[in-house]
């Protein structure tokens, strides 16, 4: 696993790597005193970018919040931890999906859980689904589907690439896959928490754009799991 550490303060900075690699010595590290040095780095590294980012919020230049849109606009995978000194950020940060949080001045102490949470989220990211698809086997990363639709007999399978056909059921699909972030929010809907970026009153939008109806009697519990999931 490859972590990146983006924080202007170097003395922070190199206590988070040398703990990093004393806690987790299988783990790569990078270091950047900046977020445009960091953006760089990404750009030039397309296909093998880091598998996380400890992210100071509060940077000069581009700040960390900056950074984190760069990230989610050009859609990256790379799990962002926001490392800040300023709790009353944090809840601005929401809106970049940030995977979780890391006070400074509880840094050892929360930051050895974060990052097992985020191994945890990194193997099962690695997960697959398959499935046929008329006359074909089809792969999928679990990570790739963004949610299914139910289609009378079939079930839509929508990915950040295209629609895929399956015949299924949906509570077969969701008993599959209940213990990897999907979520049942309607009848005819089961969607990949990964991929929720805004929760509405009414239903929520998706990474791509698309918006989905929650049904009156998934609602509560629907909203509840979301935003728990946001938070973590």
């Amino acid at each position: 696993m490859h972590i990146a550490v983006c924080d202007d303060e170097i003395k922070i900075q190199e206590e988070i790597i040398a703990f990093i690699q004393k806690e987790f010595p299988l783990h790569k590290t990078s270091a950047f005193s900046d977020g445009q040095t960091f953006i760089s780095f990404l750009k030039a590294r397309a296909e093998n970018q880091p598998d996380i980012v400890l992210l100071d919020i509060d940077m000069p230049g581009l700040s960390g919040m900056d950074v984190a849109a760069a990230l989610t606009s050009e859609k990256v995978h790379t799990l962002i931890v926001f490392v800040t000194a300023h709790d009353e950020l944090v809840y601005d940060s929401f809106k970049y999906h940030p995977f979780a949080f890391v006070r400074k001045k509880f840094l050892k102490e929360e930051l050895r859980s974060v990052l097992a949470d985020c191994e945890k989220e990194i193997e099962g990211r690695q997960q697959r689904f398959v499935f046929q698809n008329g006359t074909q086997m089809v792969n999928l990363a679990q990570s790739e589907i963004l949610y299914f639709e139910g289609q009378a007999n079939y079930l839509a399978i929508h990915t950040s690439s295209g629609e895929y056909k399956m015949r299924s059921t949906m509570t077969a699909v969701e008993e599959e896959l209940k213990v990897r972030d999907f979520l049942r929010i309607h009848k005819g809907f089961l969607i990949n928490l990964e991929h929720v970026r805004i929760l509405k009153t009414e239903g929520l939008e998706l990474d791509n754009g698309e918006v989905l109806p929650i049904g009156k009697s998934y609602s509560d519990a629907a909203k509840k799991a979301i935003l728990r999931f946001m938070r973590r």
